[in-house]
């Protein structure tokens, strides 16, 4: 578990990292550099979900070796099954990540949400649902690595 008291946004209890993987850990389906150590690093004190529509089919492939739960969605409202996945983890205790139109409710339910925009590019619907917009997705696996970061970005 991950706890911070941010000022002005209150006492963070985090438990679970939740992400998506197609445009957030991955881009063109290859899991991107520095994500799978990082990853690892951070199941050492939270537990691990990936949760994908596995647009390119390589996802728990890709994820091989890496401490995590892999959840590929089926049929359709994805966005709601991330939701409801989030919800029954206990959203008050969930860092989520994501970055397409179907990630925007889980970003809004998590008790942290995290637009990671890289080079598909981030819905608007979901920037406007995450408390933090990074540019890279080593940039969002350190505000857990180095939870100062987070801190100093959340503060009022």
């Amino acid at each position: 578990m991950l706890e911070l008291d941010i000022p002005g946004f209150g006492l963070v209890r985090l438990e679970h990292l939740v992400s998506d993987f197609t445009g957030t850990l991955s881009v063109d389906g290859r899991l991107l550099p520095g994500v799978k150590e990082r990853l690892n690093h951070i199941a050492e004190f939270m537990k691990v979900h990936i949760l994908t529509a596995d647009t390119f089919g390589m996802a728990k492939a890709e994820l091989e070796g890496v401490k995590c739960v892999v959840h590929i969605l089926e049929g359709e409202n994805h966005d709601v099954q991330k939701e409801n996945y989030l919800k029954q983890l206990g959203a008050e205790h969930v860092i989520a990540f994501g970055n397409g139109n179907n990630d925007r409710k889980m970003l809004k339910a998590a008790k942290v949400g995290v637009a990671v925009c890289l080079k598909e590019g981030c819905a608007t619907d979901t920037v406007k649902s995450a408390d933090i917009v990074v540019t890279s997705t080593v940039d969002a696996l350190d505000l857990l690595l180095n939870p100062k970061r987070c801190k100093a970005t959340l503060r009022f």
